[in-house]
């Protein structure tokens, strides 16, 4: 039986064909997995991503101020402190938490004849769970919170920066007034019911109580106008506060200083006061504004290393 003859040209043909297709598959391949169009798509979400804050971590609270500072801010009687008390002092005591990462805190106390200086450090590092909004720009929002919460005048104005609203109160909800809880008058005419008129003259109204002296009502030191007024503070951290109460209770009286300031995606809450069983030497607020903000200034250093 003859052979077939083996063309050459058709072979060639064949060939180019099959390389062509080949060709032909292998781009496709490359344009349907999205090749360029997918990875720049990432790279456009990616940089539309709100950026983390800057800290990651937090430092151990009760190790943050120094010793001296501690010393200055709660004073003794002049007596020598055993090594023991000064660590019970001076060592303070460590906020329970569950996550170190995200909040730590310390508490410290001195009794003394004159009064006890109690030192409360309280610090925050928050986190945002949107990816629109930055660690940062979270923080700032829990700040302008507490911030409003205790009223503080904005800057360069005598006015509150903006009154408290609802979610501004930890529980989430407003306290009720006088009227809401029955307290007061309210309670007083539900239950005693409306008097006649001829009754309210034969009867003989109760003397007013004179104000004691030893309790003051209202306190100059740092009261409206006052430079030790609760204000806005300028060159600590991005932003920060100060606040000054004088509480007056049956027990004696209490100056307490706060000063809350905010470090990219930190907030740190320094609570400083002083109690005193003698109501007629109110706790002086220059002296407790001073060591609290210079503890403030030494850890805003602390952690901007």
């Amino acid at each position: 039986m003859p052979r077939k003859s083996f063309v050459p040209g058709a072979a060639l043909l064949v060939t180019a064909a099959l390389a062509a297709g080949l060709t032909g598959c292998s781009g496709g391949s490359a344009t349907g997995t999205g090749g360029g169009d997918g990875k720049d798509g990432n790279t456009t979400a990616a940089s539309q991503s709100a950026q983390p804050g800057r800290y990651q971590t937090l430092p151990e609270a009760c190790g943050l101020p120094a010793r001296g500072t501690l010393r200055d801010m709660l004073p003794g009687d002049g007596q020598p402190l055993s090594q023991a008390d000064a660590q019970k002092i001076y060592g303070g005591r460590a906020d329970i938490t569950y996550d170190t990462d995200r909040r730590v805190g310390c508490q410290w106390t001195r009794e003394t004849t004159a009064g006890t200086r109690h030192l409360t450090l309280d610090i925050q590092r928050v986190v945002s769970y949107s990816s629109a909004v930055s660690d940062d720009d979270r923080a700032q929002e829990l700040y302008l919170g507490k911030e409003r919460a205790a009223k503080i005048p904005s800057a360069g104005s005598g006015a509150p920066s903006a009154s408290a609203s609802p979610k501004d109160d930890p529980k989430g909800q407003q306290k009720p007034t006088d009227g809401a809880t029955g307290k007061g008058g309210g309670k007083g005419d539900a239950a005693g019911g409306a008097k006649p008129d001829g009754a309210t003259a034969a009867t003989t109204p109760p003397a007013t109580p004179s104000p004691s002296p030893s309790a003051p009502t209202s306190d100059p030191a740092s009261g409206p106008g006052s430079p030790l007024a609760p204000r806005v503070l300028d060159g600590l951290g991005d932003t920060a506060f100060l606040n000054d109460q004088l509480v007056t209770a049956d027990s004696g009286v209490h100056r307490d200083i706060t000063v809350v300031f905010r470090t990219s995606n930190v907030i740190v809450t320094i609570t400083y006061d002083q109690w005193s069983t003698d109501k007629t030497r109110l706790p002086e607020s220059q002296e407790l504004q001073d060591k609290a903000r210079s503890l403030a200034s030494e850890l805003a250093d602390s952690l901007s290393e």
